[in-house]
């Protein structure tokens, strides 16, 4: 057949549309290839700087999320009498429903803003959703960080100023030694496949420490097996070889750290355990800058000094005495303390690991960060005016993220990491880790909560952010009581470094009506009612439960999503999201850029085809509310409209009137000639959209490296206001921050102290030098009968829920099975491919073994999110992922009971992670006469209105034709 255009068959209109991917966090570069307003083949994009034209199979089968059947089409409201959960919806028109937000949310402002919760997703506007919560005035805001990473994020960013994942990460490009720990298969994707490439190619070493060999293990040079819940104590004993045998870097400890800063070591003491300074009455507690006042023991005079004093050179170790009797010790020689029992022998029973691999990876750690150092040609001066012919790095990376985490032990054992890296000498060096630009930041960071319930006014915006940094007992944003005003008890005295919120306690404590009761709760793009909550079963019944009248006990539940998830089923009111490829969306240094070493990046997503059906961008939606709801910073002085729509908003929209800094940094001023700063300029998106969708600013050479005490990178990032003061931002190996509170705890605080029932807690967790503790939930958990640890992570091609009902993506993993390790499975007469049952104390599941020799014998795990509830997502009521899929967290639980019988959130005590990876387990087969699919099932849902029927050939393309069928 002759495939030239003809009137049948006209030429057809072929364009290639540069935006940014949205299959996972990476945020790629993408081109998307679109014939006659149809997307038909999607690839990276080579003039991308982050992934440089690599595509991953998420990013190529994004045309399969574009055209999913379980695509929400139309606002939805449930039907009258329909039970939730049930499914029964009526389309209505999104007039109607955004009278019925509007209607409500003004009551809720007008009466006790804090009744009104609004918990986010893996979304990436994080700064326009706070900014909305904020205008609102309620309290009760926050995203996925407290069930995700928040342990990584805090525990880094309160010791060396910055993180891992889009905040920081190994520069593989001159490392020599690769050491990864507690990553998945997916982790930061295209980026990291290409720089591990390159490291591999080069010669570098490559060592992988996980419980599980899958995904980046899988091409280690060393896989070094550890029972999850123990990296702590690896950690902690590889420090304490470091330390023991000399290996760690003295002249960056004494400069860049606080590891010579003498601490008051007098027990009688109000300020035991603080720094001791000069003019300490100048000390302003709740100022986000570490002053630099402290003391050092200087070993030429044999006396304490101001630290940085030219000519001093102070002690890390020993035990000295002030003119006034007050007795003191350097941090280091605390951390030389502590660590000083937990050897690689003590290590060894509780991770697994043996002590002499524990020392011989000590060993080539330190070897290899002081014997290959390398040297970069590139002056610099230092905060204290010192000038450098050069820089140079001790090249040993290191890369970790959610699976070091995700446990109750997991903010200490990222401090240790922190520690670890510092001792080392790798932070922000060459070889080592390197921050991304909107960090390094002060610690802890500037943002600030309220302190009290009078921020929560009628009418008025919140009296601070909804989330921030406390830097002390002050900063928490309690009650009189010491009670918390936040509805997820984030910045209480239960979890008081929760930075990013507890949004996996948010259904439970609104359920139970503790602390207090609310009317409504938005949630976007979070699938709370299935991989996405801490226990299935239990949440799913609290969404539906009822109170003496007949009432919801959460009134009025909204869900925005694009796909009917397990989630819709239980909303009330139903908004339909836009896919990534139809939206406009930013990736701001207001937010999470995408930024490189070298400098700030950011991103932004133009629509390649226009909205399917009614669906609408969240972002148009809180705009639009936020215009009805004459929130004071979307509308003028005369209370009209102030934003036309979203991408008005994102150009014309300035943190401070004046201050040039909105949420794009390129191509700002109006003619877009400005940086960083500047006027809004009319054509920002346009000059975006010429420049592939991304805004790149290279740093000098000179500003690219050991940015936390670069005088010169510190001036520069002030004067674009990405920090707000300019002084050096020191390493805290031994953490203030943590002392305080524990002084609080011990009634020595001159402040605010806890209640009497937390003070245990505080006291105990709230160490200033990390520590290693067993998992709470080992702690109440029954080990003889549940002796296996139990994890998931996600699978490379697929990213949470949202991919796990791609067409294209199916086709890799159907269904999920637990893989075992065959000594344990064999061991409980279990064979490859066998029905098992898996039990917690919590829960049980059935699904099918799997043998595998990549996990070490006392875990199991499994990929999350591939299984699904029956309706869901569109599938065939046949469909593997409803008989042959599961999920694990019917075996979690989101509460405790402790010791004293009082229920605790299933969470890190500092910062309120959710200990995802903790729970324990055992399997038995399953009978004969047992069903052969997975246990437990759900009652099926209808396909919401305006989605479309699934279709057999589901968009087979015809060759030569350019026909969809």
């Amino acid at each position: 057949m002759s495939a030239v255009p003809s009137e049948r068959f006209p030429e057809p209109v072929r364009e290639v549309k540069a935006t940014t991917c949205y299959m996972c966090a990476c945020r790629c570069g993408i081109r998307v290839h679109v014939v006659n307003g149809e997307v038909r083949y999607i690839e990276g994009n080579p003039a991308h700087p982050l992934n440089k034209g690599v595509i991953c199979a998420k990013g190529s089968s994004g045309i399969m999320k574009q055209y999913s059947p379980a695509r929400l089409t139309r606002p939805l409201l449930r039907k009258a009498g329909a039970e939730r959960g049930s499914g029964q919806f009526e389309p209505i028109s999104w007039e109607q429903a955004f009278s019925i937000l509007e209607e409500r949310l003004r009551k809720i402002r007008e009466t006790d803003p804090k009744k009104f919760a609004l918990f986010t997703g893996r979304d990436q506007m994080q700064a326009l959703t706070g900014l909305f919560a904020k205008q609102f005035g309620t309290p009760n805001y926050a995203a996925h960080g407290g069930f995700c990473s928040v342990n990584m994020a805090a525990g880094l960013i309160y010791t060396i100023g910055g993180s891992f994942w889009e905040f920081g990460g190994p520069d593989l490009e001159r490392a020599r030694l690769f050491v990864m720990i507690g990553t998945a298969e997916d982790h930061h994707s295209n980026p990291l496949k290409i720089a591990i490439s390159k490291f591999k190619r080069s010669g570098g070493r490559f060592i992988s420490i996980n419980p599980v060999r899958t995904g980046y293990s899988a091409i280690a040079d060393e896989w070094v097996p550890v029972k999850p819940g123990t990296d702590g104590a690896l950690l902690l004993a590889i420090v304490h070889e470091i330390i023991a045998q000399g290996l760690y870097d003295r002249q960056f400890l004494t400069r860049y750290t606080n590891a010579a800063q003498l601490v008051n070591v007098d027990e009688t003491s109000d300020k035991y355990g603080l720094f001791v300074r000069v003019n300490e009455e100048e000390v302003d507690y709740a100022s986000c800058i570490d002053p630099q006042n402290k003391l050092w023991w200087d070993r030429f005079t044999n006396r304490a000094v101001l630290s940085h004093t030219e000519g001093a050179d102070p002690y890390l170790l020993g035990s000295f005495k002030l003119p006034d009797g007050t007795p003191v010790k350097p941090a280091f020689q605390l951390l030389e303390e502590r660590v000083r029992p937990y050897t690689p022998e003590w290590a060894e029973g509780i991770s697994g690991v043996p002590a002499a691999t524990i020392r011989r990876l000590a060993y080539e750690m330190g070897i290899t960060a002081r014997d290959e150092r390398i040297e970069l040609p590139i002056p610099w001066t230092d905060s204290w005016g010192q000038e450098h012919e050069s820089v140079t790095g001790n090249p040993v990376a290191f890369h970790a993220m959610r699976g070091l985490a995700a446990h109750s032990n997991g903010f200490h054992t990222i401090r240790a990491l922190g520690i670890l890296m510092t001792l080392l000498g790798t932070i922000d060096r060459p070889g080592g880790f390197r921050h991304k630009a909107p960090f390094p930041r002060p610690i802890p960071p500037c943002a600030k909560t309220p302190t009290g319930p009078e921020a929560v006014q009628p009418g008025k915006p919140l009296g601070g952010m909804a989330l921030g940094w406390p830097a002390g007992p002050d900063d928490l944003f309690v009650n009189p009581d010491g009670s918390p005003v936040r509805i997820d008890k984030g910045f209480s005295w239960e979890y008081p470094l929760s930075v990013h919120g507890l949004m996996h306690n948010v259904i439970t404590n609104a359920w139970r009506g503790d602390p207090y009761r609310i009317d409504t709760l938005l949630i976007f793009m979070a699938n709370m009612a299935w991989n996405s909550t801490m226990n299935t079963v239990e949440v799913r019944r609290m969404l539906n439960d009822k109170d003496e009248n007949g009432e919801y006990k959460i009134p009025f539940l909204v869900v925005c999503d694009a796909f009917q998830s397990e989630m819709v089923a239980y909303a009330d009111l139903v908004l339909p999201d836009t896919t990534y490829l139809e939206r406009h969306d930013v990736m701001s240094m207001l937010d999470r850029p995408i930024s490189e070493f070298d400098g700030p990046v950011d991103a932004v997503r133009i629509p390649v085809v226009p909205p399917k059906g009614e669906c609408k961008p969240f972002q148009e939606v809180l705009i639009e509310l936020a215009s009805r709801l004459k929130l004071p910073a979307f509308v003028n002085a005369d209370g009209s409209r102030k934003f036309r729509d979203y991408p008005d908003f994102i150009i014309n929209y300035e943190t401070e009137p004046g201050s040039g800094i909105g949420f794009l940094a390129g191509w700002r001023g109006r003619g877009g000639e400005k940086f960083m700063r500047g006027e809004p300029n009319p054509r920002q998106w346009e000059m975006y959209a010429k420049n592939n969708c991304v805004f790149h600013y290279k740093l000098p050479p000179s500003y690219q490296y050991m940015r936390n005490w670069n005088k010169g990178y510190l001036e520069w990032a002030q004067r674009a206001r990405i920090i707000r003061y300019s002084d050096p931002i020191l390493i805290h190996v031994y953490s203030e921050v943590l002392q305080k509170f524990r002084l609080a705890a011990q009634g020595k605080w001159p402040g605010r102290k806890p209640p009497a029932h937390l003070k245990k807690r505080i006291e105990t967790y709230f160490d200033p030098l990390p520590f290693y503790y067993e998992p709470l939930e080992t702690r109440v958990t029954d080990t003889g009968r549940y002796p296996l640890n139990a994890v998931t992570q996600r699978p490379m091609a697929m990213y949470h829920s949202w991919d796990s009902q791609n067409a294209w993506l199916r086709q890799i993993h159907t269904h999920n099975y637990l893989f075992v390790n065959p000594r344990a499975a064999r061991a409980q007469g279990i064979e490859d491919g066998d029905w098992i049952w898996v039990e917690s104390p919590w829960g049980r599941v059935r699904c099918m073994c799997r043998f595998s020799e990549a996990v070490e014998p006392g875990t199991v795990w499994t990929w999350n999110a591939i299984g699904k509830a029956a309706g869901a997502w569109h599938l065939a009521p046949d469909a593997n992922e409803f008989r042959k899929g599961f999920l694990l967290n019917p075996l979690i639980t989101e509460e405790l009971p402790d010791l004293e019988g009082a229920r605790v959130s299933n969470s890190d005590p500092v910062t309120g992670q959710a200990d995802w990876y903790d729970v324990r387990v055992r399997i038995y087969k399953a009978a004969a006469d047992e069903p052969r699919e997975v246990w437990p099932q759900y009652d099926p849902v209808p396909p919401a209105p305006g989605t479309v029927p699934a279709r057999p050939r589901w968009l087979a393309f015809v060759a030569g034709r350019g026909e969809w069928k």
